[in-house]
């Protein structure tokens, strides 16, 4: 999920980079209004859930500098109006995840993350339930990111799982 993720990730912020400014600030009725208010959407919450996995009882390196990132205040909160530094930032977390990913180990799976959502209510929920959650909503808002992206005549091309599955049939 994490290759996919940063797969993903990669033809959206093409596709979105052929956008002027105007048009990927353009309200367009989206649930965080336009291209770039999704966009920065999917960065708030990735830091927050990296935020939150980085106090896992394994505490992982990999998530060492997302710790001392800024919390977001707001799901909604734009972090980087400019698309090249929102860019940047997301070849950032990517990177983040794929290594914090790979040096997940079965042990790792065995536990509960314990946080409070926007609303300071808490909850503790097994980890690896809430990782499944973390690459889940990435898909669903990259979903309305394409849909918006098509309405401005871009195309992000493939975007199923599917394309990065290995063919097993013998030959």
């Amino acid at each position: 999920m994490a290759s996919y993720n940063t797969w993903m990730n990669t033809k959206l912020y093409q596709a979105a980079g052929e956008l002027s400014a105007s048009e990927l600030s353009e309200n367009k009725g989206a649930f965080f209004g336009s291209v770039l208010g999704i966009l920065n959407h999917l960065v708030v919450a990735d830091r927050i859930w990296l935020q939150r996995f980085s106090e896992h009882p394994s505490r992982h390196e990999a998530l060492s500098d997302v710790r001392l990132l800024p919390k977001p205040q707001a799901l909604n909160e734009i972090l980087f109006a400019d698309f090249k530094e929102l860019s940047e930032h997301r070849r950032m977390l990517d990177a983040v995840i794929e290594r914090w990913v790979g040096s997940l180990t079965e042990a790792d799976m065995d536990q509960a993350i314990c946080y409070a959502n926007s609303k300071g209510v808490r909850f503790c929920r097994r980890f690896p339930s809430l990782v499944l959650h973390f690459f889940n909503h990435q898909t669903h808002h990259r979903g309305q990111a394409t849909t918006l992206l098509s309405q401005f005549g871009k195309d992000v091309g493939v975007t199923d799982l599917l394309a990065l599955l290995p063919n097993e049939l013998e030959t």
